[in-house]
């Protein structure tokens, strides 16, 4: 058996593609799909995200991105999601009535990008189109003033140079792809090939499947590894529940210890309390906002003052706004100022915001590593594997990290489509030499990927 510790959007999808796969997995986590998953927007938007220091993560994105349809469409499948209904998620998952349920008025088509449905040539299917809330309807990066247009203009060049798929926009075409736009918006890139689901619904129809999938889901705190003679990884030891002393345990109560023959290691920013693990949290804040119809019809990007803010809408009218940025250790705190800076920058660029109801804050902790990649594969010690360290990318790479973790377990059938570069020929030199290590038995595209976010490019992870 295999033990999954965390509960999260990478944690679930490597759960569920093992037991897919018909491997034996439990999940170990107190509060399943609670953390920056929840807190998410859930954008997949590797090309509208790209920076000049951060091309490998690119590679990855888009790799991680082409898996998206069918990832979504086998996880509707195993879920029981079947068009317009949700059943299935407000049974299994905990999505209230009001969190971003489908209507029939969908607000992201136009002329100007791919057909409703289409996905890098793929279909999205109803039901995750509706079930998931996966849209494809591209990214518009706004700038709002004259030094903010400049730094447009030269990642422009940059993605220009990488052979991305965007198109420079004048302010003017801006606000006729997207109305709400304020006038004193300067001009604009548009990705067309981005997209967006709603983490929430995502999870939610994961801990769906892996009920289906009659996989055990422990919910407790992995308190430490268990460790054989020679050091190897055999388990996880549990925290007791809470409870005054002397409480009788009851039947329902959690194992003090799990037994695995691996263990891997999804905990998000708590993974280094378990293991020595390069993964610090970052703090942000985000807020969603709700109205009767929708404000805008994919998501936006601005860029104000140098300070940057995303708007991301969701197929029933909700807008979320994020996300602040900060290192601030394990404070989950909503602060006033925080929700400010959001409300300023979100207004600057579409002012209707200020009219849209509140109806949720929140602030998660992303895993954030040194040079911002994720690490996946197996560690310096035997029987742990780490899935850990994504970042702002956990919902873009949760696809692709399932299926590089099952292939570091001798299952390759999740790698049949991890292409590299596709038609974009400047991905070609990104990065992944393949000599990072870590890579497991993967070869070619699939092992330079695998290297990318290998651990061994850490000295000792233990």
């Amino acid at each position: 058996m295999d033990v999954i510790v965390g509960g999260g959007i990478v944690g679930l999808s490597i759960a569920w593609r093992m037991a897919r796969a018909g491997r034996a997995v439990t999940v170990v986590d107190p509060a399943p799909a609670s953390g920056a998953s929840y807190a998410a927007a859930g954008m997949l938007a590797p090309v509208s995200e790209v920076t000049y220091t951060e091309a490998p993560l690119l590679r990855l994105g888009m790799a991680s991105l082409r898996r998206w349809p069918s990832f979504a469409a086998e996880l509707a499948q195993d879920a029981g999601l079947t068009g317009r209904s949700d059943d299935a998620l407000a049974t299994a998952g905990g999505i209230s009535d009001g969190t971003a349920r489908s209507g029939d008025g969908d607000p992201g088509t136009t002329a100007e990008v791919a057909g409703l449905g289409a996905f890098g040539g793929l279909e999205i299917g109803d039901a995750a189109r509706h079930g998931l809330d996966l849209r494809a309807d591209g990214t518009l990066d706004v700038a709002f003033g004259a030094d903010d247009l400049a730094a447009l203009d030269e990642l422009a060049a940059f993605m220009d140079k990488l052979g991305l798929p965007v198109e420079r926009l004048t302010g003017r075409e801006c606000r006729r792809l997207e109305p709400m736009l304020a006038p004193s918006v300067r001009g604009g890139l548009l990705a067309p090939g981005d997209a967006w689901v709603d983490p929430r619904r995502v999870t939610a129809a994961l801990l769906a499947a892996l009920e289906r999938l009659r996989v055990p889901l422990v919910r407790a705190r992995a308190a430490g590894l268990l460790r054989d003679e020679d050091g190897r990884v055999i388990g996880v030891r549990l925290e007791p529940p809470t409870g005054a002393p002397g409480t009788p345990r009851e039947e329902s109560e959690p194992p003090s210890e799990l037994r695995a023959e691996r263990v891997v290691l999804a905990a998000g920013a708590w993974s280094g309390e378990l293991a020595e693990v390069p993964v610090r949290p970052v703090k942000g804040q985000i807020m969603r906002l709700r109205s009767p119809q929708p404000l805008l019809s994919r998501c936006v990007r601005g860029t104000v003052h140098g300070s940057y803010v995303y708007l991301v809408p969701r197929g029933d009218g909700e807008l979320v706004v994020g996300a602040t940025q900060e290192e601030l250790g394990f404070d989950t705190r909503v602060t006033a100022g925080g929700l400010y800076e959001l409300l300023r920058d979100a207004r600057e660029l579409v002012p209707g915001v200020t009219e849209l109801e509140i109806a949720d804050v929140v602030a998660g902790l992303r895993p954030g590593t040194p040079d911002n990649l994720p690490i996946i594969g197996p560690s310096g010690t035997p029987g742990l594997v780490l899935a850990t360290g994504h970042y702002r990318g956990g919902v873009l790479l949760a696809p692709l990290t399932a299926a590089l973790v099952l292939g570091d377990a001798g299952d390759s059938s999740g790698l049949g489509d991890l292409g590299g570069s596709g038609d974009f020929g400047g991905l070609g030199d990104l990065g992944g030499s393949g000599d990072l290590g870590g890579s497991g038995d993967l070869g070619g595209e699939e092992g330079r990927l695998a290297a990318l976010c290998s651990p061994g490019r850490f000295q000792e992870i233990s």
